[in-house]
């Protein structure tokens, strides 16, 4: 699907994203609000540059993307005609459920147990004494996704002919620009690079094991088929995003809103959750952290997606993707 412009669509001198022409290679590339761009590979005199070259020399890069924003004597060319890519090829993708306050809640109230018969108040409140308890015990919720999942941020997506609840999740990502391991939380954002857009799509009805229910989560099968996991278009410096936790996430489906949330909602912060994987993983140069979903989800709403369904995600400050979904064509 072929972006339409946008005036100002993030917020920064700068930002980075990966172009490529037809039938050619991808390519880092700085763009600028005004949509003018420059193939980094030229300005920085490497012809095989990557997005990920950039994050794993990312405090000596930094200063120089700064010049290059303000230099008129830089050839710059613009994203017509150019496909946009995902903006990292992450070597691991670390995703984070349960972390917006209102969202637990209300899939808590969706996904009762069998034979939990108990009003929906009590319910409610039993998951907000679970999240209280969580965040006192500073334990958030994290696992593992794949990176073959991602896929650009106007890319059809395709809906599996064996996924039966579909269903969207807008969610902000952190791009890791330092290595990161057992950081604490006072340190953990001087390790993040910037942050990008990512809409986690999920299958529900594959998220739970109905053969083994003892055994809990099927991530592998509930969000990692290809392309479940839009993301892009840019990938923001986190300079120049003011606070993380204070930026709003819109999701809209057919026009019309689903997701309308602040990051404030989160039960664990970007830091937070950077530092609590750092004690067990070592982060590495553009892995994501996938910070979960608000609330306003289709299980919730009773309408999951379908063939031809549009939906528009946009932060505060890093642009919006629009994704259209698809119905697998099966052999």
């Amino acid at each position: 699907m072929k972006p339409a412009p946008a005036s100002a669509p993030f917020a920064g001198p700068f930002a980075l994203a990966t172009l490529s022409a037809p039938d050619g290679p991808p390519f880092p590339a700085l763009v600028t609000p005004d949509g003018r761009t420059v193939d980094l590979r030229t300005a920085l005199g490497d012809p095989q540059l990557t997005t990920r070259h950039l994050l794993e020399d990312w405090p000596a890069v930094l200063p120089r993307l700064r010049s290059l924003a303000h230099d008129d004597t830089v050839e710059r060319g613009t994203s017509a005609g150019l496909r946009v890519h995902a903006p990292v090829e992450p070597r691991q993708v670390f995703q984070s459920g349960a972390n917006y306050r209102q969202h637990v809640i209300d899939l808590h109230v969706a996904h009762r147990a069998p034979g939990d018969d108990r009003p929906e108040d009590e319910r409610r409140a039993e998951a907000a004494e679970i999240m209280d308890r969580r965040a006192r015990e500073d334990l958030p919720y994290v696992f593992i996704g794949l990176p073959s999942a991602l896929t650009g941020p106007y890319d059809e997506v395709v809906l599996p002919a064996w996924a039966e609840q579909p269903d969207w999740e807008l969610e902000l990502a952190a791009v890791i620009g330092r290595p990161a391991y057992r950081v604490g939380v006072a340190e953990a954002l001087e390790h993040v690079a910037g942050y990008t857009i990512a809409n986690d799509l999920t299958d529900r009805a594959g998220v739970f094991r109905r053969d083994m229910p003892q055994i809990g989560t099927d991530w592998l099968r509930g969000k990692n088929a290809p392309g479940f996991t839009p993301l892009g278009p840019w990938l923001v410096p986190a300079e120049s995003v003011a606070d993380p936790g204070a930026l709003r996430l819109v999701l809209k489906l057919n026009g019309e809103t689903m997701q309308d949330e602040s990051t404030k909602d989160m039960i664990f912060d970007v830091a937070r959750m950077v530092s609590y994987i750092s004690r067990t993983a070592r982060l590495l140069p553009g892995d994501l952290v996938l910070t979960g979903s608000p609330a306003g989800n289709g299980i919730h709403r009773g309408r999951l997606l379908r063939d031809g369904d549009v939906m528009d995600a946009s932060i505060t400050g890093l642009g919006t993707q629009r994704t259209r979904c698809v119905t697998e064509v099966t052999p």
